[in-house]
């Protein structure tokens, strides 16, 4: 695993622009690890830390301390970074260790208040003249739909394929697999690495919205066929319209029509997002609660395979719209094509290779028991979820790092 790793930072890191060199490797049309290189380029330095600023699954950088924390400090401000993947595990801990609230939780349906709650926030802080500015590179944006929805949804098939005890874990990926993208960590990695915020968000809304008409069918089509299971489509998409797509436009409604709440909304973001992953984090707790004498059965070996999966999944992910990245740019101009255009090849990149948990559970949750134990389903998806937010941000770290040698090199 930790060749696959080297291999694939080597694979999607930045080179300082050489142009010369860059239209070399797209003429000749070499698509190795190397070649990608190319497309991320003139990044300032940041230190990446895994945060939740913007949203539910958000990242940021911690910025620079001229004085190390004291020790209780230290803590605080670690927790305050790490509070997403704190809150995931701690649910999930909860559930396990105490499950009888969690039961009482699944009683009053607390986890679909806390789904409609997640995009009531989401329309609460989504600006309009953000999307506005994605339009220059609609040919990005379309492919990165195409890539989040159509393409990579296929991996469910190869998925299905493996045989792991309990096999929830296996499908639970399988499904994984076939959500939109992250509702913010992608916007937000975007950013720090130095490429297009708005079509990043473009690409995330739209996926989200078109979710709700196509993962019903695609889950239909890719998993429930194979599983001889039978998927009620129309209802899971009328249930999916109440419980993603209302609250996302009421909340937008909101923001739009109270220039007040808009203006909170604006100044008031972090506080949002850690609502955001607090109403998250009910989903394990609740989902591991009523699980807990399945879970308990289950050997670590095989937690140990889902989260190697859920790394793998992930790499293949960033490997497959890498080497997309790089064809498209040899067939659309080379250089000059928009896909070359670092800011938008690293908006692509990142967004269509993350996919979200929220609509995940959202769609479990309406699914009941057709797939299996929901509890099953989810927590191989919540460490998936993890492992692409850490990932990353150690991948836009040493980008970064890597770019800040280079550039001492070349004043040096």
């Amino acid at each position: 695993m930790a060749g696959t790793i080297h291999t694939l930072t080597n694979f999607i890191s930045p080179i300082t622009g050489n142009t010369h060199l860059r239209s070399r490797y797209l003429k000749s049309g070499n698509q190795s690890f190397n070649a990608i290189n190319s497309l991320l380029i003139s990044r300032k330095p940041r230190l990446i830390t895994v945060s939740n600023n913007i949203n539910s699954d958000q990242i940021q950088g911690n910025g620079g301390q001229d004085k190390p924390p004291s020790k209780s400090g230290g803590i605080f401000t670690f927790a305050a970074n790490n509070f997403l993947p704190l809150a995931l595990i701690g649910g999930v801990a909860l559930g396990l260790v105490n499950p009888g609230p969690g039961c009482v939780a699944h009683e009053y349906q607390l986890s679909k208040v806390s789904t409609f709650g997640i995009f009531i926030i989401s329309g609460l802080t989504l600006r309009s003249e953000d999307i506005g500015e994605a339009v220059d590179a609609w040919p990005v944006g379309l492919f990165g739909l195409a890539s989040i929805l159509l393409f990579t949804p296929n991996l469910s098939r190869i998925i299905l394929q493996l045989h792991l005890q309990p096999q929830e874990f296996v499908i639970g990926l399988a499904l994984f697999s076939c959500m939109p993208t992250t509702l913010s960590s992608g916007v937000a990695l975007t950013r720090l690495a130095g490429g297009n915020s708005a079509l990043a968000l473009a690409m995330t809304v739209a996926s989200s919205l078109l979710a709700i008409l196509i993962v019903p069918f695609s889950i239909s089509k890719l998993i429930a066929c194979g599983l001889g299971a039978s998927v009620p489509t129309g209802k899971l998409l009328k249930r999916l319209i109440f419980t993603l797509l209302i609250p996302l436009i009421l909340g937008k409604a909101f923001r739009e029509f109270f220039k007040g709440l808009a203006d909170f909304a604006d100044n008031n973001r972090k506080l949002l997002s850690i609502l955001s992953v607090v109403l998250l984090s009910w989903v394990p707790w609740i989902q591991v609660s009523r699980s807990r004498s399945l879970l308990l059965m289950v050997k670590p070996t095989a937690f140990l395979v889902v989260f190697m999966m859920g790394m793998l999944l992930h790499l293949v992910l960033l490997g497959f719209n890498a080497i997309s990245i790089q064809c498209l740019c040899a067939v659309s101009g080379g250089h000059e094509s928009i896909f070359a255009k670092k800011e938008n090849s690293t908006a692509l990149l990142i967004v269509a290779s993350q996919k979200a948990l929220p609509v995940l559970v959202a769609v479990v949750d309406q699914l009941g028991t057709t797939f299996g134990e929901s509890g099953l389903l989810i927590i191989p998806c919540v460490a998936a979820h993890l492992i692409q937010i850490i990932t990353d941000s150690f991948l836009i770290n040493y980008w970064n790092k890597k770019e800040q040698s280079l550039s001492n090199n070349k004043v040096a």
